[in-house]
């Protein structure tokens, strides 16, 4: 993949992006990741690119992260979220007590999950927790050897409050085979990510093995763990779509060479508007590309430096990656509309791009209400900058 910017963090992304695309329609079929492209991602050290290196893992820098999730995204968008959840999750290595972060992120373990929004309750119960709930969106769960489920902490039958007045909202930890994986995801789009529903009941976990991104800070040291992280999960969604993107770009003109439109003597690739509609969708996505890579750069030198990445650089960071995924979605779909009836069929790998270019877009992180809260920031309004 020469010359667009995706050169390889881990493993040979080259190799694992043309595995997932050669997997990617049994993925969609069975609406889960292909065998050997998972068994391929675990051995590249994909899954485990945010764990800190004090458990095995490679700790590698965010712009790394974005590039290995884009490039995989370029070959099938699945294998690319699931990159992009496995790798964020075990970044909660770094918030843990050293003996449960290397109980659930050291080897043998080699694949994590979860969903962060609070749809659990964990009533405290001595040094346990209790927990129940359903949880929507677990991308990955077939997969994975540990899941994550955040939780409002309930004591005494209350909510338990933090010193800012809001619930204690944790992510509890729990072995993948404790929970009901629950057959739901049956959708438009990313369909290879298996993001079933998964439910637990009254399942006893010890306290230690949860971490509040609220209330408490890493115990690994390193500026990785000093960036921003609902900024890193954010910036995660948006390289799937810049990776889509770039792949639909790479669909239509290997198309345009080959096509001859109906009522037409000329290639696709010869027409003017063809033209024009690749280099602008060429220019939009280089764009977005090195928004969100001037972001993270002013961002990341912040947490080098130790002084801790101010509101302002957080909200830029959001602010590209919702950047990144609209532009992405637009460019993606521009291709589709270019290729004409060639693009409906299932032989075409543009309409699954569409299909999970507009599914990523869903993502609360990368979706409307962040441009709200960045434009409070950037007006000097009163903001709840907390996922920030």
């Amino acid at each position: 993949m020469p010359g667009r910017g995706y050169d390889r963090p881990v493993g040979d992304l080259g190799q694992l992006a043309a595995l997932a695309a050669k997997h990617a329609a049994q993925g969609e079929r069975e609406r889960r990741l292909a065998a050997p492209v998972v068994e391929a991602l675990a051995q590249a050290g994909v899954f485990r690119m945010l764990v800190p290196r004090s458990l095995g893992g490679e700790e590698a820098a965010p712009a790394e992260m974005i590039e290995a999730v884009a490039g995989l995204a370029r070959g099938d968008g699945a294998a690319g979220w699931c990159a992009a959840i496995a790798a964020t999750s075990g970044a909660l290595g770094a918030y843990l007590p050293p003996a449960h972060a290397r109980e659930v992120f050291a080897a043998p373990a080699r694949c994590w999950g979860g969903v962060f929004a609070p749809k659990g309750r964990a009533v405290v119960d001595g040094d346990s927790y209790e927990v129940s709930g359903r949880w929507a969106f677990a991308s990955g769960i077939d997969h994975c050897d540990w899941l994550m489920g955040g939780c409002v902490v309930e004591e005494d039958g209350s909510p338990r409050l933090l010193a800012s007045g809001k619930p204690d909202v944790r992510l509890v930890l729990f072995p993948a085979a404790e929970v009901e994986r629950i057959d739901s995801w049956h959708t438009s789009g990313l369909r290879g990510t298996g993001s079933h529903d998964m439910q637990a009941e009254a399942l006893r976990v010890p306290a230690e093995r949860s971490a509040s991104l609220f209330g408490e800070g890493p115990v690994e040291p390193g500026p990785l763990y000093a960036f921003p992280v609902f900024g890193l999960l954010a910036l995660a969604i948006s390289a799937v779509g810049l990776g889509i993107a770039r792949g639909a770009v790479d669909d239509l003109v290997g198309l345009a060479a080959a096509k001859t439109p109906a009522m037409s003597a000329r290639p696709l690739a010869a027409r003017g508007d063809t033209q024009m509609r690749v280099a602008r969708s060429e220019a939009r996505l280089r764009a977005a590309r090195a928004l969100v890579h001037s972001q993270v750069a002013a961002a990341w030198e912040d947490a080098v430096a130790g002084g801790g990445v101010n509101v302002e650089r957080r909200a830029g960071l959001r602010l590209a990656a919702t950047q990144a995924m609209a532009e992405s979605a637009a460019v993606t779909a521009d291709m589709y509309s270019l290729a004409g009836g060639s693009a409906i069929y299932e032989s075409s790998p543009l309409q699954r791009r569409f299909r999970d270019a507009h599914v990523a877009t869903q993502h609360m992180l990368v979706g409307p209400s962040t441009w709200q809260l960045a434009g409070r920031v950037l007006l000097g309004l009163e903001a709840d900058v907390d996922q920030l």
